[in-house]
């Protein structure tokens, strides 16, 4: 496949921020995509060579990148650095630089999609102490051969730059259009995906077999399940209520959530964004094989750093301290932990995703061995029948170090990546008057002033909405922030810029630099208000009116291990819109 077809599909997703025309570029993308190419493309438009659990990085500096644009166009490394400065992005730079070796020299020679995947995995690959020289070498060849318009976006790719505002969820309906005729063919590639996290692999079976080709997968040990997430519960005669007079209440830890896979002679795991985290518990790595009474197994729960003599749980931050590049073998043996193990989704070759929670409990409690240390044990739950009884729990919770309760219907089975009412979360009172926390996303940015020039002095956040895959403004954030944390942001949002807003945010305010949305924080505020400017659940509660937050500020924790998708979404907004209403009214009668 021509390399020029992708990178001109690149490009016109690049010039867009309509989520019509974009998945109408995509879908004829896919069409015109050889089947066995087809994982390759859609790694490449997740920005990725490889799905995010084997964590394949290319590894190349931006300094080696200006080498190989300098070689291969005969500029000197100052002057790409200049149009580097000038355009804002190497990518583009790349591309102003050898528009001018065109004009001077023979046409560029085909180049396809093959040699241009190859390339990068062999790049990703290079290790030792020339490694960067190597990686020079093989960009330099990419370069010499491909247009301006590929050599761009093969940079991006090298870089990790490429943002064609496309998601998950526009991917997958371009897929069932193209491949199963409709988007009714969507479901079978999401359930596919939510069991695989491979959505490569899944695209190149529905372009081989249709929606049949979605159907065969299936769970299997060391390939991470897309986790099931909770909905929020403001109080326990509501939470009650949904759960139709009775449910199980377990200890929501202030910890890691992690998916343990055991099998095959070793042991994997795995965030809840579906990264790859073992090299960070090694302690897990070593015991959980006599902690899991099967051979394989694939086991959910909550890894949380303990004091010395593991009887006092300590709060999340402490357990980041593992997930420093150098000494985990330190923060192993500084920061001991507990696994308090929840669900279980796999046993011994048979998937129980299925079966009923309280099924699922049952043979969890049988599979897990505790130790005498409390290394390894089933979270604390307990079956609750009235709100008083739910109550008395929040606060044993909370007594042992916990941040509340999950609550869980008896009959649900686990829906892998989906939200929804038969798990919810009941989290005790933060000290604001909102009454809880919620996890916003990074959509855009005001330039400070004072002692903050030089970084972002104000976020715009946003809302997720999972229906139509957009992240929607909910208010401005400039309180709450250290200097440390100002510094920290501005270089992980830096090279988050992107030239015009993505295709999946919406808001009435326009920031002095918008985000790809990835970046999420916890954020506190006094209230919710309905708002004509900011979009959040637009309509839900009055029409031509959104949701915003008042007296927002930022409570210094940037959730690294939630990826935007999990980020708090409109509907959580507005159920604590309501409650704040009804609390109002309470009150005053």
């Amino acid at each position: 496949m021509d390399f020029s077809a992708l990178s001109g599909a690149f490009g016109r997703m690049e010039g867009t921020s309509s989520r019509l025309e974009l998945t109408e570029i995509l879908v004829g993308l896919l069409r015109e995509t050889p089947a066995d190419v087809t994982a390759r493309v859609v790694y490449m438009l997740q920005g990725a060579l490889r799905p995010g659990y084997e964590g394949v990085e290319l590894g190349i500096a931006e300094r080696s990148a200006v080498r190989a644009i300098a070689k291969s166009s005969g500029a000197t490394p100052a002057s790409v650095e200049r149009a580097f400065k000038r355009e804002g992005d190497l990518g583009a730079a790349a591309e102003k630089v050898l528009e001018k070796k065109a004009q001077s020299t023979l046409a560029a020679a085909d180049i396809t999609v093959e040699r241009v995947y190859g390339t990068l995995m062999r790049i990703a690959s290079a290790e030792g102490p020339r490694s960067q020289d190597l990686k020079v070498r093989y960009v330099s060849s990419l370069l010499n051969d491909a247009d301006a318009t590929g050599a761009k976006f093969i940079l991006k790719l090298l870089l990790g730059t490429l943002r064609l505002g496309v998601a998950e969820n526009t991917i997958m309906d371009a897929l069932a259009v193209a491949h199963t005729g409709s988007r009714d063919g969507r479901a079978a590639i999401e359930a596919a995906y939510n069991v695989s996290s491979d959505l490569g692999a899944v695209a190149e079976a529905v372009a081989l077999s249709g929606a049949a080709g979605a159907e065969a997968f299936g769970v299997e040990v060391h390939r991470p399940v897309r986790p099931m997430l909770a909905e929020r519960a403001r109080d326990e005669g509501g939470a009650l209520a949904k759960m139709g007079g009775e449910c199980s209440a377990e200890y929501k830890l202030d910890g890691e959530r992690v998916q343990v896979h055991v099998g095959d002679a070793r042991v994997s795991v795995y965030s809840r964004s579906n990264e790859e985290i073992t090299r960070f518990y090694p302690d897990i790595v070593e015991r959980a094989p006599r902690a899991i009474g099967a051979a394989e197994a694939i086991l959910e729960g909550e890894a949380v750093a303990m004091n010395a003599d593991r009887t006092e749980f300590l709060p999340f931050q402490e357990l980041m301290h593992r997930r420093k590049k150098h000494g985990v073998e330190r923060a192993v043996l500084k920061y001991p932990i507990s696994v308090n193990f929840f669900d279980v989704l796999y046993v011994d070759g048979v998937p129980v995703m299925d079966e009923p929670y309280a099924e699922r409990r049952e043979r969890l409690e049988a599979l897990v061995r505790p130790d005498n240390d409390g290394f390894a044990r089933c979270i604390p739950r307990e079956v609750v029948k009235t709100a008083a009884a739910m109550a008395d729990f929040v606060e044993e919770s909370i007594a042992a170090g916990c941040e509340g309760i999950m609550l869980k219907s008896h009959r649900s089975p686990y829906r892998a990546g989906s939200r929804g009412s038969h798990w919810l979360k009941l989290k005790r009172e933060y000290r604001n008057e909102l009454g809880d926390s919620l996890d916003l996303v990074v959509i855009g940015g005001f330039f400070g002033r004072g002692r903050r020039t030089g970084s972002y002095g104000t976020l715009l956040l946003a809302t997720y909405d999972a229906d139509r895959d957009m992240f929607s403004s909910i208010c401005k954030v400039g309180t709450g922030f250290t200097d440390e944390d100002l510094d920290r942001l501005y270089q992980m949002l830096s090279p988050r810029v992107v030239l015009r807003r993505d295709a999946r945010v919406e808001s009435g305010l326009e920031p002095d630099v918008w985000f790809a949305p990835e970046v999420v924080i916890e954020v506190v505020a006094s209230e919710i208000t309905l708002s004509p400017t900011h979009l959040a659940a637009m309509g839900a509660v009055r029409k031509g009116h959104g949701l915003a937050l008042r007296f927002p500020k930022f409570t210094g924790r940037v959730r690294e291990e939630k990826s935007a998708e999990d980020a708090s979404s409109g509907e959580e907004a507005v159920a604590l819109y309501r409650s704040q209403v009804k609390s109002a009214v309470a009150g005053a009668d």
